[in-house]
């Protein structure tokens, strides 16, 4: 089959399964995945995944990050890392990272894929837990606040050990090991350095009253309004460039690059337009294309010791709800609220699939860790509304919703 038929294939079948799942307060993403396991070698093997198909899944990895870069700010990356909820953050992304090295260990995995595994396992997709609590209608409640703050300390986290870890040879020595971590970290604090810099800049330019939001205007005078996404695009391209001539991979200076693009930087009808842009190309198009390629990679042969998958899930699962439910009681919730909040940093989806996609195009992963990371991506996403309805009933819902008490 040629690329654009399959493509047509992928997206018309992704997307039909995405709105079944949203239709019933699902993430798209489930059902989008589980489209590609149905069309890929999987199930009915219409479908391939073949490399012209990868190369749009990068493309679409690109674009995932800067939507998910557009939903945080840097002042709220900077905010979670303080009082209280960072510890909170610490312990949800520490317990499950040590519980995945704990599985890893138990199988006897290689380092590699011991971190990977402790990575997937420690991410809270902010994307996935903002949808969930927003349908639930609890975005202005202290579990969202903590939420949010803590899936956000989460994917810098991660993201941050990624850069690192993509830097260490795959037939390590301890010596070489140590040289490289030296290294990375090294041109990670300068990447961060860089980063921070920026930020003061911009800072330094609102205490001087200077609107940056001319900058965006002119560009868009010279080159008309159609021209916007194409300069943020980019803007948020040099991040990543950057990052890479560093020896990184591109989608992390992208992320922080994506975080710069606050509200107050553009005018408000313009920052509209650019958030419906980019939701339309990477919503309507490439995002079901990614996550669809993901399911065309699934090999269910993989799985056929049910033990590994098996153990990875329910301590992925019990890691995070535990380390939930202790941070949220250090920071004053009740016992229901802090079970809630452990409900919902449960959700992975978007942020993890993105780490498993670049750990095994980089083959520091193989297939079976693959399969598995991508069934642990579904079904924590999958559950974690049912989990959070059971710590909150229904009718306690409404009661938190009205009073915030639960």
């Amino acid at each position: 089959m040629s690329l654009l038929s399959s493509l047509l294939v992928l997206i018309v079948v992704a997307r039909l399964f995405g709105k079944v799942f949203a239709k019933y307060n699902q993430p798209e993403l489930i059902g989008e995945i589980l489209a590609g396991v149905l069309l890929g070698p999987a199930v009915l093997d219409y479908i391939q995944p073949t490399a012209a198909l990868a190369g749009i899944s990068e493309l679409a990895v690109f674009l995932i990050i800067l939507s998910a870069g557009l939903e945080m700010r840097i002042s709220d990356v900077l905010s979670a890392m303080r009082g209280r909820g960072l510890i909170l953050a610490l312990l949800s992304f520490a317990i499950p990272f040590l519980g995945g090295v704990a599985v890893a260990q138990v199988f006897e995995l290689d380092v590699m894929r011991t971190v990977f595994l402790g990575l997937c396992v420690s991410i809270t997709a902010l994307p996935v837990a903002v949808k969930l609590m927003e349908n639930m209608g609890i975005l202005d409640t202290k579990i969202a606040r903590y939420a949010i703050a803590t899936a956000i300390v989460n994917d810098v986290a991660a993201l941050f050990i990624l850069g690192i870890v993509l830097n260490v040879p795959s037939q390590p020595s301890f010596a070489l090991v140590a040289s490289t971590l030296v290294e990375a970290t090294g041109k990670l604090l300068l990447l961060a350095g860089g980063v921070l810099t920026f930020n003061w800049f911009l800072a330094f330019l609102d205490r001087r009253q200077f609107s940056v939001q001319v900058i965006p205007e002119r560009l868009v005078q010279y080159f008309g309004p159609e021209a916007l996404f194409g300069i943020v695009v980019l803007f948020v391209l040099a991040f990543g460039s950057v990052s890479e001539f560093l020896g990184f991979h591109f989608v992390i200076g992208a992320f922080f690059g994506a975080l710069f693009l606050d509200q107050r930087h553009f005018l408000a009808s313009r920052y509209e337009d650019l958030k419906t842009t980019l939701s339309s190309v990477t919503g309507g198009f490439l995002a079901p294309v990614f996550f669809a390629f993901l399911g065309l990679e699934f090999q269910i042969d993989a799985l056929d010791n049910i033990e590994f998958p098996a153990a990875v899930l329910a301590v992925s699962i019990f890691t995070k709800v535990i380390a939930g439910w202790l941070g949220g009681r250090i920071v004053g919730m009740s016992l229901r609220e802090s079970m809630g909040l452990g409900c919902i940093l449960n959700g992975r989806g978007v942020m993890e699939l993105v780490v498993a996609s670049i750990a095994y195009q980089k083959g520091f992963i193989g297939d079976e860790m693959f399969s598995t990371l991508v069934l642990m991506g579904i079904l924590t996403t999958f559950i974690t509304p049912i989990m959070f309805g059971g710590a909150l009933s229904k009718q306690r819902l409404i009661t938190y919703r009205e009073s915030g008490v639960a």
